[in-house]
Protein backbone atom coordinates (compact mmCIF):
# COMPACT_ATOMS: atom_id res chain seq x y z
CA UNK A 1 0.00 0.00 0.00
CA UNK A 2 0.88 3.87 -0.75
CA UNK A 3 1.20 6.10 2.52
CA UNK A 4 -1.11 9.20 2.38
CA UNK A 5 -2.71 8.55 -0.82
CA UNK A 6 -6.64 7.96 -0.82
CA UNK A 7 -8.85 6.90 -3.45
CA UNK A 8 -10.57 9.76 -5.46
CA UNK A 9 -13.91 7.64 -5.42
CA UNK A 10 -14.03 6.37 -2.40
CA UNK A 11 -11.41 7.36 -0.37
CA UNK A 12 -9.59 3.96 0.23
CA UNK A 13 -5.95 3.67 1.93
CA UNK A 14 -5.68 0.12 0.26
CA UNK A 15 -3.53 2.24 -2.91
CA UNK A 16 -1.37 0.43 -4.86
CA UNK A 17 0.51 0.80 -7.96
CA UNK A 18 -1.15 -0.27 -10.86
CA UNK A 19 1.43 0.69 -14.21
CA UNK A 20 3.65 3.13 -14.99
CA UNK A 21 4.96 4.45 -18.29
CA UNK A 22 7.15 7.75 -19.29
CA UNK A 23 4.62 10.28 -18.75
CA UNK A 24 2.15 9.23 -15.73
CA UNK A 25 1.89 6.61 -13.08
CA UNK A 26 -1.57 4.65 -12.38
CA UNK A 27 -2.82 3.49 -8.49
CA UNK A 28 -5.44 0.81 -8.34
CA UNK A 29 -8.01 1.00 -5.35
CA UNK A 30 -8.73 -2.58 -4.13
CA UNK A 31 -11.53 -1.02 -2.59
CA UNK A 32 -13.57 0.23 -5.59
CA UNK A 33 -11.52 -1.32 -8.24
CA UNK A 34 -10.93 2.56 -9.71
CA UNK A 35 -7.64 3.09 -11.44
CA UNK A 36 -6.56 6.49 -11.20
CA UNK A 37 -3.68 8.98 -12.01
CA UNK A 38 -2.79 10.66 -8.59
CA UNK A 39 -3.19 15.11 -8.43
CA UNK A 40 0.58 14.89 -10.06
CA UNK A 41 -0.41 13.93 -12.86
CA UNK A 42 -3.36 16.36 -13.89
CA UNK A 43 -3.02 18.69 -16.56
CA UNK A 44 -3.63 22.43 -15.66
CA UNK A 45 -6.82 23.86 -16.35
CA UNK A 46 -5.95 25.81 -19.34
CA UNK A 47 -4.04 23.16 -20.77
CA UNK A 48 -7.14 20.57 -20.25
CA UNK A 49 -9.33 22.97 -22.16
CA UNK A 50 -6.96 23.05 -24.95
CA UNK A 51 -7.01 19.38 -25.52
CA UNK A 52 -10.50 19.70 -25.14
CA UNK A 53 -10.46 22.59 -28.24
CA UNK A 54 -8.99 20.01 -30.65
CA UNK A 55 -12.11 17.54 -30.31
CA UNK A 56 -14.34 17.86 -33.66
CA UNK A 57 -17.73 16.66 -32.43
CA UNK A 58 -20.46 17.50 -34.50
CA UNK A 59 -24.28 16.53 -34.35
CA UNK A 60 -24.12 16.17 -38.32
CA UNK A 61 -21.44 13.74 -38.22
CA UNK A 62 -23.22 10.46 -39.12
CA UNK A 63 -20.15 8.78 -37.39
CA UNK A 64 -20.00 10.57 -34.19
CA UNK A 65 -23.95 10.31 -33.93
CA UNK A 66 -23.42 6.12 -34.49
CA UNK A 67 -21.25 6.72 -31.33
CA UNK A 68 -23.49 8.52 -29.61
CA UNK A 69 -26.40 6.00 -30.02
CA UNK A 70 -24.79 3.56 -28.46
CA UNK A 71 -25.97 5.11 -24.83
CA UNK A 72 -29.00 6.85 -26.90
CA UNK A 73 -31.17 3.81 -27.90
CA UNK A 74 -31.26 1.88 -24.47
CA UNK A 75 -31.65 5.16 -22.51
CA UNK A 76 -34.81 6.55 -24.04
CA UNK A 77 -36.14 2.98 -23.88
CA UNK A 78 -36.78 3.82 -20.38
CA UNK A 79 -37.42 6.97 -19.90
CA UNK A 80 -41.02 8.65 -20.23
CA UNK A 81 -42.05 10.95 -22.96
CA UNK A 82 -41.27 14.49 -22.83
CA UNK A 83 -38.56 13.84 -19.47
CA UNK A 84 -36.36 16.23 -18.58
CA UNK A 85 -32.64 15.78 -18.41
CA UNK A 86 -29.14 17.21 -18.08
CA UNK A 87 -25.90 16.64 -20.77
CA UNK A 88 -23.20 16.95 -17.80
CA UNK A 89 -20.01 18.10 -19.50
CA UNK A 90 -21.37 18.60 -23.09
CA UNK A 91 -18.53 20.24 -24.15
CA UNK A 92 -18.85 22.77 -27.04
CA UNK A 93 -21.04 21.26 -29.09
CA UNK A 94 -23.18 19.40 -27.19
CA UNK A 95 -24.58 16.66 -30.18
CA UNK A 96 -26.05 14.42 -27.30
CA UNK A 97 -28.72 17.17 -26.30
CA UNK A 98 -29.40 17.90 -29.88
CA UNK A 99 -30.43 14.11 -30.43
CA UNK A 100 -32.45 14.11 -27.87
CA UNK A 101 -34.03 17.27 -28.19
CA UNK A 102 -34.94 16.28 -31.63
CA UNK A 103 -36.81 13.16 -29.98
CA UNK A 104 -39.20 15.38 -27.87
CA UNK A 105 -36.96 15.19 -24.72
CA UNK A 106 -36.27 18.65 -23.01
CA UNK A 107 -32.71 18.83 -21.77
CA UNK A 108 -30.86 21.47 -19.82
CA UNK A 109 -26.70 21.97 -20.52
CA UNK A 110 -23.57 22.29 -18.29
CA UNK A 111 -19.85 22.18 -18.97
CA UNK A 112 -17.50 23.72 -16.37
CA UNK A 113 -15.43 24.70 -19.34
CA UNK A 114 -17.83 25.53 -22.15
CA UNK A 115 -21.06 25.85 -20.66
CA UNK A 116 -20.46 26.51 -16.82
CA UNK A 117 -24.00 27.52 -16.06
CA UNK A 118 -24.55 26.19 -12.45
CA UNK A 119 -28.40 27.45 -12.13
CA UNK A 120 -28.34 24.18 -14.25
CA UNK A 121 -27.02 22.37 -11.10
CA UNK A 122 -29.60 23.35 -8.87
CA UNK A 123 -32.93 21.35 -10.87
CA UNK A 124 -34.45 18.43 -10.49
CA UNK A 125 -34.05 15.92 -13.82
CA UNK A 126 -35.92 12.49 -14.87
CA UNK A 127 -32.18 11.69 -16.43
CA UNK A 128 -28.37 12.77 -16.38
CA UNK A 129 -25.91 11.83 -19.36
CA UNK A 130 -22.08 12.15 -18.83
CA UNK A 131 -20.96 10.97 -22.20
CA UNK A 132 -17.12 11.02 -22.09
CA UNK A 133 -16.71 12.68 -18.95
CA UNK A 134 -16.13 10.45 -15.66
CA UNK A 135 -13.02 9.77 -17.01
CA UNK A 136 -11.81 13.48 -16.81
CA UNK A 137 -13.21 14.18 -12.95
CA UNK A 138 -10.50 15.48 -10.52
CA UNK A 139 -12.98 14.82 -8.29
CA UNK A 140 -15.21 11.89 -9.32
CA UNK A 141 -16.83 11.14 -5.38
CA UNK A 142 -18.28 14.56 -5.38
CA UNK A 143 -19.14 14.92 -8.85
CA UNK A 144 -20.94 11.67 -8.61
CA UNK A 145 -22.50 12.50 -5.44
CA UNK A 146 -23.62 15.74 -6.80
CA UNK A 147 -25.20 14.37 -9.88
CA UNK A 148 -27.04 11.76 -8.27
CA UNK A 149 -28.88 14.26 -6.07
CA UNK A 150 -30.38 15.64 -9.02
CA UNK A 151 -32.10 12.79 -10.54
CA UNK A 152 -35.49 12.40 -9.33
CA UNK A 153 -36.65 8.62 -8.08
CA UNK A 154 -36.81 6.93 -10.63
CA UNK A 155 -34.11 8.42 -12.43
CA UNK A 156 -31.72 7.18 -14.99
CA UNK A 157 -28.11 8.26 -15.32
CA UNK A 158 -26.22 7.21 -18.27
CA UNK A 159 -22.60 7.14 -18.76
CA UNK A 160 -20.38 6.66 -21.40
CA UNK A 161 -16.98 5.67 -20.74
CA UNK A 162 -14.23 2.55 -21.24
CA UNK A 163 -14.07 0.04 -18.88
CA UNK A 164 -11.07 -1.22 -17.33
CA UNK A 165 -10.66 -5.33 -17.83
CA UNK A 166 -7.23 -6.38 -16.15
CA UNK A 167 -3.26 -4.89 -15.81
CA UNK A 168 -2.14 -6.92 -19.29
CA UNK A 169 -4.96 -4.75 -21.37
CA UNK A 170 -4.15 -1.40 -19.56
CA UNK A 171 -0.63 -1.84 -20.53
CA UNK A 172 -1.22 -1.08 -24.44
CA UNK A 173 -5.03 0.57 -24.15
CA UNK A 174 -4.78 3.73 -25.92
CA UNK A 175 -7.53 4.86 -23.96
CA UNK A 176 -4.79 5.48 -20.90
CA UNK A 177 -2.91 7.92 -23.08
CA UNK A 178 -5.50 10.52 -23.39
CA UNK A 179 -3.63 13.31 -20.94
CA UNK A 180 -7.02 14.30 -19.95
CA UNK A 181 -8.28 10.66 -18.78
CA UNK A 182 -7.28 10.47 -14.91
CA UNK A 183 -9.90 8.25 -13.86
CA UNK A 184 -10.61 4.41 -15.17
CA UNK A 185 -13.69 2.14 -13.97
CA UNK A 186 -14.31 -1.16 -14.17
CA UNK A 187 -17.77 -2.76 -13.89
CA UNK A 188 -16.58 -3.82 -9.91
CA UNK A 189 -16.23 0.00 -10.22
CA UNK A 190 -19.77 0.61 -11.05
CA UNK A 191 -21.07 -2.12 -8.77
CA UNK A 192 -19.23 -0.99 -6.28
CA UNK A 193 -20.81 2.42 -6.79
CA UNK A 194 -24.32 0.99 -7.36
CA UNK A 195 -24.34 -0.98 -3.89
CA UNK A 196 -23.23 2.04 -2.27
CA UNK A 197 -25.96 4.88 -3.57
CA UNK A 198 -28.68 2.30 -3.87
CA UNK A 199 -29.18 2.25 -7.79
CA UNK A 200 -29.56 -0.63 -10.21
CA UNK A 201 -26.69 -0.94 -12.50
CA UNK A 202 -26.71 -2.26 -16.56
CA UNK A 203 -23.54 -2.83 -18.33
CA UNK A 204 -24.14 -2.56 -22.24
CA UNK A 205 -21.18 -3.02 -24.40
CA UNK A 206 -17.70 -2.03 -23.88
CA UNK A 207 -18.82 1.42 -22.41
CA UNK A 208 -22.26 1.88 -21.51
CA UNK A 209 -23.09 2.20 -18.16
CA UNK A 210 -27.21 2.73 -17.12
CA UNK A 211 -27.66 3.53 -13.16
CA UNK A 212 -31.20 3.46 -11.95
CA UNK A 213 -32.25 5.75 -9.26
CA UNK A 214 -34.45 2.88 -7.83
CA UNK A 215 -35.72 4.81 -4.42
Amino acid sequence: MLGEIYCPLCAGVEITAYFSDRNRSYLYCSTCGLVFVPPEGYLSRGAEKAEYELHQNKVDDPGYRAFLSRLLCPLVERLPSGAHGLDFGCGPGPALAHMLREMGFEVSLYDSFFVPDESTLDAQYDFICATEVVEHLHRPAQELERLWSLLRPGGWMGVMTKLVLDRTAFARWHYKNDPTHVCFFSVDTWCWWARNHGASVEIIGADVILLHRVA
